[in-house]
């Protein structure tokens, strides 16, 4: 369950990212930690994230964070590259990786399995669509709940 502070802390940490010409990939805030630490990921948009990236906007968006004071208590703020091993959900990324290599989990089995491999073909409003060793999957994209790059092929 996402904690109730992420979508204000998109909110606020979005625009801090663009300035950067950064992407605000996603945010998690494990509270179950202590002190709970706030991680968010980042993209750069135009080359290779890199810890500088990383330290451009820990900087600024501590700067905000301060301002604003949404998180009363101590914590800890990460923020990091969401590497390749991340999942996909924008359809930028869907278009970034056509060809890769990927895992499509279902929520319920298609066609006898609730777990996919093969590459990205495309994704479209009913469907992801994979290839498996030249033969074309489409499974509903209701039935999808995650699609991950395949880091093990």
């Amino acid at each position: 369950m996402t904690h109730p502070l992420i979508p204000q802390l998109l909110d606020l940490a979005t625009p801090v990212a663009e300035k950067l010409g950064l992407e605000v990939v996603g945010a998690i805030f494990y509270t179950n930690r202590r002190p709970p630490v706030l991680r968010v990921d980042i993209r750069n948009l135009t080359s290779e994230t890199g810890l500088a990236d990383c330290e451009r906007m820990s900087r600024a968006l501590e700067a905000e964070l301060d301002a604003v004071d949404i998180i009363p208590d101590a914590y800890v703020l990460e923020i990091s590259s969401p590497g390749i091993t991340r999942e996909l959900t924008t359809d930028r990324e869907f278009i970034a990786f056509k060809g890769f290599a990927v895992i499509v989990e279902t929520s319920e089995p298609y066609e006898s399995h609730t777990q996919w491999q093969g590459q990205l073909m495309c994704r479209d409003d009913t469907r992801v669509y994979l290839n498996q060793k030249g033969r074309a999957i489409a499974i509903p994209r209701q039935l999808v709940t995650r699609v991950k790059l395949n880091d093990q092929v």
